[in-house]
C-alpha cells in the first residue's frame, strides 16, 4: 500500500500512528509520553548505565521496534538501500544538538504534538520555536547548505544498527546487564511485547508514509505542500479524542506531566531541534526510520542522539519537570539549569556556523 498516494492515505497513516500511541499510553507508558523518540532513547541510554539518572532508565522496546519495523518493511517493499558517506561527523553533532534541545523542552517534536493534544499550552509555546528553527534551516538550504552526497555501500552496512537493536532487546530480556527505574517516568511502560509490536508497526507505517515533523513544516515553507502535515493532523486528532475520553485532557500551563513553563527555554530548545532537523534531513523519528531502511549516515545521527542523552544527564544539561509544593518539598519551577541554558545557546551558535558558514565550492 502506497501511503503517500494522496492526502486520504496520509491522513489514514496519521490516524494509525495516533492509535498506536494511544494504545501504548493506555497500556502504561507515561502520560503525554506515549511515544517520544528523545525520551525513549534517553531511557535506553540510562538502562545501559551511560547516565545515572535513576528515574529515566529502561530499555524501551519502541525504539528497537521503530528501527526494525522500518528495516523489515523496506526490505519487503524493496526500498532498502545501504548508503553512507554524507558528512557523518556533522550528522553526529546534529544528533547531539537535537537531543540537547529536546531535553531542554522535555520532548521531541513527536512528543510536542502529543503534549499539545493533551492541552499542554507549554507545547504550543514550544511550537513557535520549532517552526522558527525549521524556517531558519530552510534559509540555510536556500543558501546552498548540503551535507553532501551519500553513496551506495555494501548491503551489510545498513543492517548493523537493526541487528544491534535485536541483540540489545534479547540481552535486555535474558540478562541483568541493564537497569530499570523503580520510580519516575522510566518505571512507567507498556508490557514488553505490546511495546515492541507498537514500535514495529509505528516504524513500518512511518517508513511508508515518510513521516517527519520537521519535514512537514519545511515543505510548507519551501513548496507550500501540506501533505506531511496531514499525517501530523491525524496523530493530533486521535490523541485529542483519546485524552478527552480518558480524562487526560488539561488545557493549561500548569499541572502537566513531565513539563515546565520556562517559556524562553521551551522556545529555544525546540528552535535548536527544528534547525538541526532540517540540516540533518529529518527529525529524530525520521532519523530512526532512515537508519532502519539502510542509511548509515542516519545511524550516526542516532548515535549522536544516544550520546547526547548521556551528556545531558551526566553534565546537568537536561531540563527538570515542574512540580507543585508538597508538605516535604517546595515547588519546583522546572526547566534547564544554567548548564543546560548555556548548552542550548551554544548549540544554536554551532547550528548557525554549520548552516551558514561559507562552503568550499569544490566540495
Amino acid at each position: 500500500m502506497n501511503l503517500t498516494a494522496n492526502k486520504k492515505t496520509l491522513a489514514l497513516s496519521g490516524v494509525l500512528l495516533g492509535a498506536i500511541a494511544a494504545v501504548l499510553a493506555y497500556m502504561g507508558n507515561p502520560k503525554n509520553m506515549a511515544m517520544c523518540i528523545a525520551c525513549f532513547i534517553r531511557d535506553t541510554a540510562g538502562a545501559m548505565k551511560l547516565h545515572q539518572a535513576a528515574v529515566v532508565q529502561y530499555v524501551r522496546p519502541e525504539i528497537i521496534g521503530i528501527i526494525c519495523g522500518a528495516f523489515l518493511i523496506a526490505v519487503v517493499t524493496k526500498e532498502y538501500r545501504s548508503t553512507a558517506g554524507s558528512s557523518p561527523m556533522v550528522r553526529f553533532v546534529l544528533g547531539m544538538i537535537m537531543m540537547i534541545g529536546s531535553l531542554a523542552f522535555l520532548g521531541c517534536p513527536l512528543r510536542m504534538v502529543l503534549r499539545m493534544a493533551a492541552g499542554d499550552l507549554n507545547a504550543y509555546v514550544a511550537l513557535i520555536g520549532f517552526v522558527a528553527g525549521v524556517f531558519t534551516g530552510t534559509l540555510a538550504l536556500k543558501r546552498g547548505f548540503s551535507l553532501g552526497r551519500a553513496y551506495t555501500v555494501d548491503k551489510a552496512s545498513g543492517t548493523v544498527l537493526p541487528i544491534a537493536m535485536v541483540v540489545l532487546f534479547v540481552l535486555s530480556l535474558t540478562t541483568t546487564l541493564f537497569v530499570s527505574s523503580e520510580k519516575g517516568p522510566g518505571s512507567m511502560h507498556a508490557p514488553v511485547l505490546i511495546a515492541l509490536i507498537g514500535g514495529l508497526l509505528f516504524g513500518a507505517i512511518a517508513q511508508k508514509c515518510r513521516s517527519c515533523f520537521a519535514g512537514c513544516v519545511r515543505d510548507i515553507i519551501l513548496m507550500k505542500n501540506f501533505d506531511l502535515l496531514t499525517i501530523v493532523g491525524g496523530i493530533f486528532v486521535v490523541m485529542v479524542i483519546y485524552n478527552i475520553a480518558t480524562g487526560n485532557f488539561n488545557l493549561s500551563f500548569t499541572g502537566q506531566p513531565v513539563a515546565h513553563a520556562q517559556h524562553i527555554w521551551n522556545i529555544l530548545g525546540m528552535y535548536a531541534v527544528g534547525f538541526a532537523a532540517v540540516l540533518a534531513g529529518g527529525c529524530p523519528l525520521r532519523q530512526l526510520v532512515l537508519a532502519g531502511q539502510g542509511s548509515s549516515d542516519s545511524a550516526v545521527t542516532f548515535l549522536g542522539l544516544f550520546v547526547g542523552a548521556a551528556f545531558c544527564h551526566n553534565f546537568g544539561l537536561a531540563g527538570v519537570a515542574a512540580a507543585a509544593a508538597t508538605a516535604d518539598a517546595p515547588a519546583v519551577a522546572g526547566g534547564p539549569g544554567i548548564n543546560g541554558q548555556v548548552a542550548v545557546i551554544a548549540c544554536i551558535v554551532i547550528l548557525f556556523i554549520i548552516g551558514f558558514m561559507p562552503k568550499n565550492k569544490k566540495n
